[in-house]
């Protein structure tokens, strides 16, 4: 058919529709695979902190790491994307949202869809996990949306995700394995381990300080400058790893206490070298201190589930 013709043709309102939905690859970029990470980790840590047998609750495990990651985290990435998208057209210009990818008000409809379905597969998961799933979708509004919109301080916002990324996850693997409210000693592993992901979150405000600064978002680097800010994300981050090596000391888990403390202690050295230069180093120890952090929380949850059994 002739280009002219082609041009002249009609355009039926289905094919205006079609060319304004997002296309399947920058929805899954929207959601961020990449940040799942944290925490289906720190889920996994829940179900093996529980002492449950996987084999008896596979079809909750499965459940649950969808719940924890492409879900829940999901859902956070989208909607902090939708409210962030002027910032992130200073900070990061080439996001799906301010480069016109994700077309229209689609990040915010995938917020709002994300959340429905997770909260549909929340409810397979039982009392505990449901109500697991709720605050952390709560936590997850307030930190990007108005009227609340946490993030503009960095104290209350780092909370909120690090809560929702650490601590949310790990009660919900727990509960979901034993359908039962964990154990103290679970709960209070994983409300550390969640203080010191504030740290973590402060750290990963490093790479948008100009566009917080120019659009009054008070994150601690914007508020503290970056020498300030990393001094205090490595405080807040060590001293909880600290406070878990005295538990598993009270609780008899020697062996635990001795594995944590060395990984904390590498960690001190690479403080170091982030304290030296940190808006370089930021990236850096998120990709080397965080593993080692993450890696002592794995431990610990080994040692809570032969403290349960």
């Amino acid at each position: 058919m002739p280009a002219e013709m082609k041009l002249r043709m009609p355009v039926t309102e289905f094919d205006a529709a079609a060319r304004r939905l997002p296309a399947i690859k920058t929805c899954l970029e929207l959601l961020k695979p990449v940040t799942w990470f944290a925490p289906i980790w720190a889920f996994m840590c829940g179900t093996v902190s529980s002492g449950a047998s996987f084999a008896q609750h596979w079809p909750e495990l499965i459940a649950g790491l969808l719940l924890a990651g492409p879900m829940v985290c999901g859902t956070s990435q989208a909607v902090n994307d939708w409210f962030d998208r002027h910032v992130d057209a200073i900070n990061e210009p080439d996001r799906p949202i301010p480069s016109g990818r994700m077309p229209g008000r689609w990040g915010l409809y995938i917020g709002i869809i994300w959340s429905g379905v997770s909260l549909f597969l929340a409810s397979f998961l039982g009392r505990w996990g449901f109500n697991a799933a709720v605050v952390a979708l709560i936590l997850a509004w307030a930190y990007s949306a108005p009227p609340l919109r946490l993030k503009r301080n960095g104290w209350w916002g780092n909370a909120a995700v690090a809560i929702c990324y650490e601590g949310v996850p790990w009660f919900t693997g727990a509960a979901v394995m034993t359908n039962a409210l964990p154990a103290p000693h679970i709960i209070i592993i994983a409300l550390l381990y969640s203080i010191g992901a504030h740290g973590i979150m402060t750290l990963n405000d490093f790479k948008s300080i100009e566009g917080d600064l120019k659009t009054g978002i008070r994150s601690l680097p914007a508020m503290l400058g970056a020498p300030s800010a990393a001094l205090l994300a490595c405080v807040v981050m060590i001293v909880p790893q600290f406070a878990v090596i005295g538990a598993m000391l009270v609780w008899h888990h020697p062996a635990t206490a001795v594995a944590v403390t060395a990984l904390s202690v590498l960690q001190l050295f690479l403080m170091i070298e982030l304290l030296a230069s940190p808006r370089e180093k930021a990236i850096w120890y998120n990709a080397t201190g965080t593993t080692l952090y993450v890696l002592g929380m794995l431990v610990c949850a080994f040692a809570l589930a032969s403290h349960a059994a």
